[in-house]
């Protein structure tokens, strides 16, 4: 199989074409660094992503709370974690770092607030 990709493990943005197998990379062109070659066997074979969005707040100044995942996950479970966090309303107040969600769908994540809200009274 063939990808192509932009390295983002350093400034210089390099486009990669990958070709690879179910097992190893065949062939890597474009990489101007070893970075290169670590983030395209990454991307290819197990990407992960840090996943931000907004929770709904309760009683809040502002209606939506934006979260980040604590780590990168699997990025496959994007949208499966984005789902889950919509389920949810925060009550307020909140401080920015406060775990929102913890070990969501046990990845190892937690959702943490990226922004503190007080409460609207």
């Amino acid at each position: 199989m063939k990808k192509e990709l932009i390295c983002i493990n350093c400034p210089q943005g390099c486009n990669l074409n990958v070709e690879f197998d179910k097992e190893k990379i065949i062939s890597l062109e474009g990489n101007e660094c070893k970075m290169g070659v670590k983030y395209a066997e990454e991307e290819v074979f197990h990407p992960v992503r840090m996943v931000t969005t907004t929770a709904a707040v309760m009683d809040g100044f502002i209606k939506l709370l934006p979260v980040k995942t604590s780590c990168p996950i699997d990025k496959s479970l994007t949208p499966n974690i984005v789902k889950e966090i919509s389920k949810i309303r925060v009550e307020t107040p909140v401080k920015l770092g406060d775990i929102i969600i913890k070990n969501i769908l046990n990845t190892g994540a937690d959702i943490i607030a990226t922004r503190t809200v007080k409460k609207f009274y």
